[in-house]
């Protein structure tokens, strides 16, 4: 498309939303009105001529996301720390939200691996709006050096952020969604679309209304599969089998020791998560004889969980990636290299893990350290422009590819790059990067806060994205994805928004 193309298309665009927007002002669909920003965009003025095509990008950005204008709260899915970030800065700019939450109470996806701590320190695990709100009531911030647990993250920060009178009345819990939708329209029909507001339904069956979604879910409970090809290594299903198969991060020295003292486990998996998995389990077998570990990963090094040890920017990943490597070299810890797991069987009460060449090992329990993935059957009836590797947008993908692109790689960036061809739908957080491992949770507190600012109608705010991150040694690209640097992911990326 030339440069006179592009502009005629925005102009087109941008008429088609005045047209429906004018139809809705004067008792059309009822719902969130989709307002142009000609005097931010640029767009049908005398010089779109000689717009770029980033412009002209940029101008039907600005025409989807649109301003919602109150007659539907935005909903956020998941009060995690995503999720909660974007009800701090929806409140900040006025807009009103409703919260719904899977789970008990906020950033319940994070207590399940609240024994696990973060590698980084809390000056990268607080979003800006929610300090202002916190500080606001008095809230004193804990030591911004010291590396908080997942349960402490909770403690001492979502789940009294989720009780500030700012936003509690609006965050519900308990309230696991199902499907997106819009009003009276499937994702075929294309005429009123924009004007249509969502449907949210929850698993009671309740709708609830929407002028935008945002998508912060997250992907914790969708964890990737043993098989070496994406697909469920064979047996990995068989309901025998499974009980022998803990995901990632159990509570080895805690809540779940007596599944593993005493026993051989099998740690599959080459990111933070096993790191971390790996040096709980070998204290485990310094308190308890007999237990022993093995750790199989399908590439033939560790480097990539091993990370920058000493040099690392994050003291707390360096030492992690220098225990798991001393645990290696030491022979504590079994190490076997290249095992792209094919199939899984239990025999006799034990579980048998074989691999593509035919090697097998034989334990007591597996523990599946292989990341996550997003889940968007939830959005089936929205329309969505998917990559096709990675599952996030088209323009984020090249952004965060892990084949190029470390963490530290990664620019920041915000609504362009997250808008989808269902126009006011997000997914942000850990979910907007598909099977990308690349996550920081500082990252979506940057998506959050631009995609606020777009829905206000504060284009240059909403593109004035930036990150503030140590200079060096900000993650690895560990393909299983990883406790990264202010990210929550204790493997993989369970930022639940």
């Amino acid at each position: 498309m030339n440069e006179d193309q592009s502009a005629a298309a925005c102009c087109g665009a941008t008429q088609a939303v005045e047209q429906a927007a004018a139809q809705a002002s004067a008792g059309g669909t009822p719902g969130a009105k989709v307002e142009t920003a000609e005097a931010d965009a640029g767009c049908c003025s005398p010089g779109d001529a000689s717009a770029t095509t980033d412009d002209s990008v940029a101008a039907r950005t600005t025409g989807q996301a649109g301003r919602v204008d109150g007659s539907h709260p935005v909903v956020v899915i998941g009060a995690g720390p995503v999720g909660l970030a974007a009800a701090a800065h929806l409140h900040e700019r006025g807009i009103p939200f409703t919260v719904l939450e899977a789970g008990p109470s906020a950033g319940a996806a994070v207590a399940q691996w609240g024994h696990v701590r973060l590698f980084s320190p809390w000056r990268y695990n607080v979003d800006h709006a929610a300090r202002r709100l916190l500080e606001a009531a008095g809230w004193v911030a804990p030591d911004p050096d010291t590396l908080p647990t997942g349960a402490e993250l909770v403690e001492a920060y979502l789940r009294p952020l989720a009780m500030l009178p700012q936003l509690a009345p609006h965050v519900r819990h308990d309230a696991p969604v199902t499907a997106i939708g819009r009003v009276g329209v499937d994702r075929v029909r294309t005429a009123g679309r924009e004007q249509a507001p969502f449907v949210v339904r929850l698993a009671t069956g309740e709708d609830v209304l929407a002028s935008a979604v945002i998508d912060a879910s997250g992907t914790w409970h969708t964890p990737n599969v043993l098989g070496a090809n994406g697909l469920p290594a064979h047996g990995e299903t068989d309901p025998q089998t499974r009980t022998l198969i803990d995901g990632a991060l159990p509570d080895v020295l805690g809540t779940d020791r007596d599944r593993f003292a005493g026993r051989h486990t099998v740690v599959v998996g080459a990111g933070h998560s096993a790191a971390n998995t790996l040096l709980a389990l070998a204290e485990l077998a310094g308190q308890e004889s007999g237990t022993t570990i093995t750790w199989a990963t399908r590439g033939g090094s560790i480097d990539r969980a091993i990370g920058g040890g000493d040099a690392d920017a994050l003291p707390g990943r360096g030492a992690l990636g220098t225990g798991v490597k001393l645990l290696a070299d030491s022979g504590r810890v079994r190490l076997v290299t290249d095992f792209a797991v094919h199939a899984v069987s239990a025999v006799d009460g034990h579980v048998r893990l074989t691999a593509a060449d035919g090697r097998a090992l034989t334990a007591d329990r597996i523990i599946a350290a292989t990341g996550f993935r997003p889940d968007h059957r939830i959005a089936a009836e929205l329309r969505l422009d998917l990559d096709p590797v990675l599952g996030c947008t088209r323009a984020l993908a090249p952004l965060i590819d892990p084949n190029d692109h470390s963490c530290g790689t990664v620019r920041p960036h915000g609504v362009d790059e997250l808008t989808q061809p269902e126009p006011g739908y997000f997914a942000v957080g850990m979910k907007s990067y598909g099977r990308a491992p690349t996550f920081l949770m500082a990252t979506g507190y940057e998506q959050v806060r631009s995609i606020a600012a777009a829905l206000a109608g504060d284009w240059t705010a909403a593109r004035d994205v930036q990150l503030d991150l140590p200079e060096t040694g900000v993650c690895s690209t560990a393909p299983s994805g990883d406790l990264s640097l202010v990210s929550l992911s204790p493997g993989g990326g369970c930022c639940e928004g």
